[in-house]
């Protein structure tokens, strides 16, 4: 082959590689992890595997199905590991019943190979990667990594962290996932709902971090957004009787409509009320009502995600910011902060009540956080306060709120939002 058309398949192959790779990757790795019951290992044999398309598809040519290709070369290896393994303990009985068996799930049907246990493969490996066994950064990594397709690098730049960093927890992840001896299974109906929180909660921790980046330059990361969306998809179907799971669903559909609206011409942070509506996507506002009411049909009463997928409903359904039902949302945060009380719930709530009834009554909420000094170094309190105060006609005190803002956050357009409304409010008492 010549030089010139070699390089063409090369990137070809790598192409078509790196995409089948970023959806197939977690059900490879589940389907091995069952096999071997150890997420490691499954990783690393599901990554020979892809080292083993890199060089061979250049040269062969893409099979017409890759991922087949790609789980079939996998489950080999994970047999001929679970053969070396067996050979070592001197078990030939053993040997023979695990290799016959195991050869049943590595049938040479190589589209069966992929209808076999796939959603309960993919079900396992959320529940193995979101284990309460493992710290809430270790969790979100391991997840990106596992079931996102995510490099190391990836996920780093994502973060804000080094690659070093990323890796480090990684491994330590899987190391403590080995130690605890974590079972890859689903856990029992007595222990679904807590361990099932789990998995919600390291969703929403990288939708978050995506819809409003925690520091950097950026104040979205889309493709966090997106990995998180995908996850919770992922999860409904899996878990299509789950009410808090369609209630998540819901609330990032809803969110992730307004992501058009969110940024100005320049990458610039574009504040709610500020925002062109006509811009919102409909299609996700559509999706995330239908989950909304799914949440509402299977649970009796709303849970965390839901109350809030209500709350994002009621700005998804005004059409301009006059029309929003401030004393509805009012009543659901007041739901909110009686199920899932926390300092971050009160906040929210005090720019709700100040909405609904006044920035007085906002303030009164603000003042006692600040009291209890549970959000000291938090930079959307001042944010907050120093909103309420320009409402009240306080400038000069608002101006000093919004420059505390601005100090304590990490996010350099967030920053240049706040002294922008600082030097508003300067320039107001002036």
């Amino acid at each position: 082959m010549p030089a010139k058309e070699a390089t063409q398949a090369k990137h070809t192959a790598a192409r078509v590689i790196e995409g089948v790779w970023r959806i197939e990757s977690a059900r490879i790795i589940g389907a091995l992890a069952r096999m071997l019951r150890n997420v490691g290992l499954a990783e690393e044999l599901a990554q020979d595997a892809l080292v083993s398309a890199l060089e061979r598809w250049p040269e062969a040519g893409i099979p017409d199905n890759p991922a087949a290709w790609l789980m079939t070369v996998a489950k080999n290896r994970a047999l001929d590991h679970l053969r070396h393994a067996t050979l070592q303990r001197n078990k030939e009985s053993e040997l023979t019943y695990e290799i016959e068996t195991l050869l049943q799930d590595a049938a040479p049907d190589l589209d069966a190979t992929l209808e076999d246990d796939i959603g309960d493969d993919l079900l396992r490996l959320m529940f193995v990667a979101c284990h309460p066994v493992l710290s809430t950064e270790a969790r979100v990594a391991l997840t990106l990594r596992l079931l996102g397709g995510l490099t190391t690098d990836e996920i780093a730049h994502a973060f804000l962290v080094s690659e070093a960093t990323v890796a480090q927890r990684i491994v330590r992840a899987k190391r403590t996932l080995a130690e605890a001896k974590v079972p890859f299974e689903v856990p029992r109906t007595d222990q679904l709902v807590a361990r099932l929180a789990s998995v919600l909660q390291v969703i929403y921790l990288i939708y978050n971090e995506g819809y409003s980046a925690s520091a950097g330059g950026d104040w979205m990361r889309p493709k966090l957004c997106d990995e998180a969306l995908r996850l919770g998809r992922i999860l409904a179907g899996l878990l299509p009787h789950e009410s808090e799971v369609h209630g998540l669903v819901a609330l990032m559909e809803i969110q992730s409509s307004r992501a058009r609206a969110r940024l100005g011409p320049q990458g610039e942070p574009v504040l709610l009320l500020d925002q062109d509506r006509s811009r919102w996507d409909q299609l996700l506002i559509r999706r995330g009502l239908a989950a909304l009411e799914k949440a509402g049909q299977l649970g009796e009463s709303y849970g965390p995600y839901a109350l809030q997928a209500a709350i994002a409903a009621c700005h998804a359904r005004a059409l301009t910011p006059e029309q929003t039902d401030w004393q509805r949302i009012a009543a659901l945060y007041d739901a909110l902060a009686q199920l899932m009380p926390s300092p971050v719930v009160e906040l929210n709530r005090a720019v709700v009540l100040g909405m609904a009834y006044g920035p007085a009554a906002g303030l009164e909420l603000v003042d006692a956080l600040i009291a209890s000094d549970t959000l000291r170094n938090y930079h959307l309190l001042p944010s907050v306060r120093g909103d309420l105060l320009a409402r009240l006609g306080r400038t000069d005190e608002a101006c000093a709120e919004f420059k505390q803002a601005a100090e304590l956050t990490n996010n350099l357009r967030e920053r240049a939002l706040l002294l922008a409304r600082a030097q508003g409010c300067a320039g107001d008492g002036g």
